[in-house]
């Protein structure tokens, strides 16, 4: 039981460190969003009904949506050249600056 127990916290810790190593920087998110603020707004709050909001959203769907744009997996012609040129770090930022940003909610 001991040992079951050691092997679950070790597991968790990994998770959790990976999931810390993978972490983006909002700052530096905000700082390469520019070229998205024109569909997407400054803050990921687009007013116009083409274009998502990416305030508030999961960071893992963001970073899960660029690199389908970015792999081909996901089409789009606009959104596919704005991610051909993103690294890893580039998306893990944006994708923490947009997330970290506050989107819709519901009013109950």
């Amino acid at each position: 039981m001991k040992k079951l127990v050691t092997v679950a916290v070790a597991g968790t810790l990994l998770l959790g460190a990976a999931h810390a190593f993978a972490a983006g920087d909002a700052a530096a998110g905000k700082q390469k969003s520019t070229t998205c603020a024109a569909c997407h707004g400054a803050d990921g709050n687009s007013v116009a009904p083409d274009f998502p909001r990416l305030a508030g959203q999961q960071p893992d769907y963001i970073v899960h949506s660029l690199n389908a744009y970015k792999s081909g997996a996901r089409k789009d012609p606009i959104m596919d050249a704005m991610a051909a040129n993103l690294s890893e770090q580039d998306i893990q930022d944006l994708a923490a600056y947009f997330s970290s940003q506050k989107g819709l909610y519901v009013k109950y």
